[in-house]
């Protein structure tokens, strides 16, 4: 992998910097904290009144709904839901990524792309697979360092968007044109070419994506995906289910217990389950058994990068405007809703057919995959402001009470290159 670096870090045109603006000011709000969030300028609350209505309209219906209905409703329904008409992204949004920071993060995971499909013989064509590709920052990072390297002509970008703002920004930045076909034959819903003649295709879901070769990746986008929760009580498992709070108003929501045992906790809950509180996503499980599929019998390996855990903290559940926590049960459209991903679920569900290396952190990942080299060939090669957005970009990413220790990342491979990753080990995974 070092060879591979160095033979990048010589190439003339990549001691260029890739300034990406990052003013953003680093703040602590504890376990539940989405890890560097950033303090932008004051903002306008938005309201949500038609989204709380249609949920209070079901509940008075139906009963009290999942925590899964309620953060899928919010976060991606088709008129109100919060991701699919606004830029959520960046100072004016209501959290940062490690993407937006700057080049850093994104060209460490490219490097580490191009290692691992190096090493398996270089199979072409290869596709890039995004879920949930916000902006379409890391996207550019991976398609740069990939031409970089010669590899431009070989590769093709997939992006698994629900959002059409979202999407709509990531043609603008990724792409010189693009096309929306009419004929529904297609199973993507916008086609873009790059600059240099890249494709770039968008879908819906990752089984509308073409079956073959790819390198998949996935950066916050399993902790966006709704999730159950569910508490041990003397009468056994019960839901956590949200209701409309009888003591507040119409438009206040509350927490409350299933009065029996539900379809999900009769199904989601191991059977020796030690935590007496437990949040399962049932979605991504269905998306990672595709996937695994997917790996096994087409090839590729995939990268994921998120705020999670091994299978030890229990309740995470918690909404984020304006870059601070936020009640998720208030004002529900007008703030970002996440939850902790489980990697000990991750690999339970893709055991049978893949290989996994994880989690581990995310500063441990990029100092492995040379992140301290790359940053002093950029400090050479910029003006002072730009080291100062460095810098910052740096230490927000990698620093163990920012990023560093709270981001995890998490491979895949298919089981048949066991022996194969034996000798050549994942790279960024290895001890220190």
């Amino acid at each position: 992998m070092l060879s591979v670096f160095k033979k990048l870090q010589s190439t003339p045109a990549f001691l260029n910097l890739k300034y990406r603006k990052t003013s953003f000011k680093f703040i602590n709000n504890g376990e539940h904290d989405r890890s560097a969030r950033c303090v932008p300028p004051s903002k306008t609350k938005k309201e949500s009144v038609s989204l709380a209505r249609q949920l209070q309209a079901k509940i008075k219906a139906m009963g009290p709904i999942t925590v899964a209905e309620y953060m899928k409703e919010v976060l991606t329904n088709p008129v109100s839901g919060y991701y699919m008409h606004r830029d959520v992204i960046g100072e004016t949004g209501d959290f940062i990524t490690s993407p937006e920071l700057g080049q850093l993060f994104g060209e460490m995971v490219a490097v580490w792309c191009f290692n691992e499909w190096q090493k398996m013989g270089s199979p072409i064509p290869l596709q890039l697979v995004e879920m949930g590709p916000g902006r379409g920052s890391l996207a550019e990072d991976v398609l740069r360092v990939f031409e970089r390297f010669g590899a431009g002509n070989e590769v093709s970008l997939h992006l698994v968007e629900v959002s059409p703002r979202l999407s709509q920004i990531q043609a603008q930045k990724l792409c010189v044109k693009t096309v929306r076909p009419s004929k529904s034959s297609h199973t993507y819903y916008q086609l873009g070419t790059t600059a240099t003649n890249i494709p770039v295709f968008w879908y819906n879901s990752i089984q509308d994506v073409p079956r073959q070769f790819s390198c998949y990746l996935a950066h916050e986008f399993f902790d966006a995906l709704p999730i159950h929760k569910f508490q041990r009580t003397e009468a056994g498992w019960r839901e956590v289910l949200i209701d409309i709070d009888p003591a507040a108003g119409s438009e206040k929501f509350r927490y409350v217990l299933s009065r029996t045992s539900t379809p999900a906790s009769k199904t989601l809950i191991k059977a020796d389950e030690k935590r007496d509180h437990v949040e399962v996503c049932a979605e991504s499980g269905v998306i990672l058994e595709h996937l695994a599929t997917r790996l096994e019998e087409d090839g590729g390996f995939a990268l994921f990068a998120d705020y999670g855990h091994d299978g030890s903290k229990t309740d995470t559940f918690r909404g984020f405007r304006n870059h601070e926590l936020h009640d998720a049960l208030v004002d529900p459209g007008s703030a970002d809703l996440t939850a902790d991903v489980d990697f000990s679920y991750i690999r339970a569900c893709t055991e049978d057919k893949l290989l996994t290396f994880g989690p581990v952190t995310q500063r441990h990942f990029l100092k492995q995959m040379g992140i301290d080299m790359r940053l002093q060939i950029l400090l050479q090669n910029c003006g002072e402001k730009q080291k100062e957005n460095l810098l910052l970009g740096y230490h927000m990413m990698v620093d163990e009470d920012k990023m560093g220790e709270r981001f995890k990342l998490f491979s895949l491979f298919p089981s048949v290159l066991k022996d194969h990753l034996e000798r050549f080990p994942v790279s960024g995974f290895a001890d220190s």
